[in-house]
């Protein structure tokens, strides 16, 4: 993995003003392109459409500084259409317009090129089963939210605030195959995990691929398949985070296994009254790399 994380940050500097195509080069080195962004993203700490602006803004910002007056031509070069789509990504990343820096030599925010190391860690066990498990489906209620990489989403804190107590403890009632109790489900994430995307978040639970969805219920269907399964224990949800830190971080470079598309479940198994500590479950949907 390590590998083709540097293959494709070699390819992002080879085609700066092209559209690089991850899936094509995710085949050639035996993943997916859906893994590939997910790892970048989780590694790099940015989406890789992200890091692919921020150096196609850095390189034609040295373009502009040298001395290249033809504006329109350094558009084209970095595959903008116009000197206006440009001007719009190249001030998102530097701040300044860019005649500003033409003329002045800044101020500019540099993108370094990504290197990715393996480094040696794992000197904490990571509690992890796998789960072979036919097709199932999660039901309750479901809501569209933003994405919120560090603390509590406020979003999500105030659908699962506005259901009725007693809503709580029929869902946990309908309940009938693993993951078991009540659930957070997240699907439809976008494959950069970008800050602020949108995804669909259902507070709920896991019935049986045969049992119908209740009245009144949203659902999201499973496919048959291999789930990772990831335990965690301690202060909520500083623990769980860094659970999913850790698995871009340490188990998936380690272990022969890669993400496939499907809901990522958190399931809690115990709690704190006040919800500060929190031990769960996080399910992630993998296939054989």
């Amino acid at each position: 993995m390590i590998a083709a994380l540097n293959r494709l940050v070699d390819l992002v500097e080879e085609h700066l003003g092209e559209e690089l195509d991850v899936d094509a080069l995710a085949g050639t080195v035996g993943t997916t392109g859906y893994h590939l962004r997910r790892m970048f993203s989780s590694l790099a700490g940015m989406p890789l459409s992200e890091y692919v602006r921020r150096r196609r803004m850095t390189v034609a910002a040295a373009d502009l500084v040298r001395g290249e007056r033809d504006l329109l031509g350094v558009a084209v070069r970095y595959g903008y259409g116009s000197t206006e789509a440009f001007g719009r990504a190249f001030r998102a990343v530097h701040g300044a317009a860019p005649g500003d820096v033409r003329r002045d030599g800044g101020p500019l925010r540099t993108q370094p090129r990504l290197r990715f190391r393996l480094t040696v860690e794992g000197s904490t066990p990571m509690e992890t089963r796998l789960v072979d498990r036919p097709a199932f489906r999660l039901v309750g209620h479901a809501a569209r939210v933003p994405l919120v990489h560090e603390g509590v989403n406020p979003h999500i804190q105030r659908h699962i605030a506005a259901l009725p107590q007693e809503e709580h403890a029929r869902l946990k009632a309908l309940g009938d195959t693993e993951p078991a109790g009540l659930l957070q489900v997240s699907d439809g994430v976008d494959p950069d995990a970008r800050e602020g995307s949108e995804l669909t978040y259902l507070h709920g639970v896991a019935l049986d691929g045969a049992t119908p969805v209740p009245d009144g219920l949203d659902s999201v269907e499973t496919a048959a398949g291999t789930w990772a399964v990831f335990r965690t224990s301690g202060p909520h949800p500083q623990a769980l985070q860094t659970a999913w830190a850790a698995t871009a971080t340490e188990w998936f470079p380690s272990n022969p296994w890669r993400l496939r598309p499907g809901p990522s479940i958190v399931a809690f198994l115990d709690r704190s009254a006040d919800f500060t500590t929190a031990t769960c479950e996080l399910w992630l949907p993998v296939e054989p790399a």
